[in-house]
């Protein structure tokens, strides 16, 4: 039978105290790292006085994301899931809290900030594959809206509040607050979760190459989560806006304060995407929508080819946010659909192609917007988006009447 209804409402899906100590986790966890982002910028500028390595200390809390999927995504099926949250909770806050000790070489630094960020995904995965066992079905994808929700409003506030923390206390006293943060996670991990076994296959030996062999195929192979995964994969030309926010905002004249807001109003567009679609559209209807929604989301971007002025153009980067709100309901299918054994790898795998693509989608907006101006080069890849959209969307909708979800 066919899931129908509008599902559970977000006071509902707080009733459940496990799920309260997964979002609480997911909270602090997010915060700490976007503390860490700005206080180790600080610190990297105020050592070396160079842009170029500051870049680089930046870009070792965002380079682990990229890999930690596929090399680390199987720890979170092999073992019990709230013990890999912990384990990883608590090596982070120990690794964290050596960064913060003052005069720590830049290079030890760099090597325990990846460490760190590379010890977010096996946590994150276990986080997301132990939310089907915590929520019943109907409360399923509520759940994964709220946290998506705290996400990107973390995102929205994370750095202009974590700048504010470290004008106050210095990026020293920042990291210690930040390691605190993760010891407070394992803590209430500890807590609030009930322990489960571990989930993993016993029949591939545990190698962490089989392990991500068996992850591979099982996406590539199964046509749902194939076109689920393609579907969120269009965020590549989603996400092209944000990364030519200050181009585009010089080419209409205006600075930097605006170039912000652009930036702003797709984040929250998103959120307000989200929270219509989960409180107001039926569960069934979400499944239909997601391919369409995909599609239109590229619309208001092939738009920019009218030379759209600074008021219109934050309406269409709005509703562009919005339409790509689908995302959290593919990937809460993803993931519902995965067998429970696999959901470690698989998550871990999808979450690297989407870092991966995302990258390569705001360098292909930067290089169009460099040869054709930002308006004409946003214009050009609104276009492929839609292009690429459609034969997802069809790819889509062909796995849905095939093997119907129940």
């Amino acid at each position: 039978m066919r899931r129908r209804g509008h599902g559970a409402g977000f006071r509902q899906v707080f009733g459940y105290a496990e799920f309260r100590g997964l979002w609480m986790g997911a909270l602090l966890s997010r915060a700490g790292d976007q503390l860490a982002r700005v206080a180790l910028a600080v610190i990297a500028y105020q050592r070396t006085g160079s842009a170029a390595l500051t870049a680089v200390v930046y870009a070792l809390t965002l380079v682990p994301a990229l890999l930690g999927g596929p090399l680390l995504g199987w720890l979170a099926d092999r073992y019990p899931r709230r013990e890999v949250m912990i384990s990883c909770d608590l090596v982070r806050t120990v690794l964290i809290a050596l960064v913060a000790i003052p005069d720590v070489p830049l290079p030890v630094l760099c090597a325990l900030v990846f460490a760190s960020q590379l010890l977010e995904s096996p946590a994150r995965a276990a986080r997301i594959a132990m939310l089907p066992d915590i929520l019943p079905a109907d409360a399923y994808p509520t759940g994964v809206a709220v946290n998506h929700l705290t996400s990107q409003l973390m995102t929205l506030i994370g750095f202009a509040g974590g700048g504010l923390i470290v004008a106050l206390t210095g990026p020293g006293v920042s990291l210690v607050i930040d390691a605190a943060t993760f010891a407070a996670c394992a803590l209430i991990t500890t807590l609030a979760v009930r322990r489960r076994p571990a989930s993993g296959r016993q029949d591939e030996g545990g190698s962490w190459l089989a392990s991500t062999g068996g992850g591979l195929r099982l996406v590539t192979g199964t046509a749902t989560l194939r076109s689920l995964l393609v579907l969120a994969l269009m965020s590549a030309f989603h996400v092209i806006p944000e990364g030519i926010a200050v181009p585009y905002a010089a080419s209409l004249g205006l600075g930097t304060t605006e170039a912000g807001v652009l930036m702003a109003v797709v984040a929250v567009g998103n959120v307000l995407g989200v929270f219509l679609l989960t409180r107001y559209v039926p569960l069934d209807s979400r499944l239909r929508l997601m391919g369409p929604m995909a599609i239109a989301a590229s619309v208001p971007l092939a738009a920019s080819l009218l030379q759209p002025g600074f008021v219109v153009l934050l309406v269409l980067w709005t509703v562009s946010g919005a339409l790509t709100s689908y995302q959290v309901m593919a990937n809460a299918e993803f993931v519902r659909i995965l067998p429970p054994d696999r959901r470690g790898q698989a998550i871990g795998l999808a979450s690297s192609a989407l870092v991966a693509v995302q990258g390569l989608g705001i360098l292909l907006g930067g290089l169009l917007a460099e040869w054709a101006g930002p308006a004409n080069g946003l214009a050009i890849a609104g276009v492929a988006g839609i292009a690429a959209a459609i034969p997802a969307t069809l790819a889509w909708n062909r796995a849905r009447a095939e093997v119907p979800i129940p």
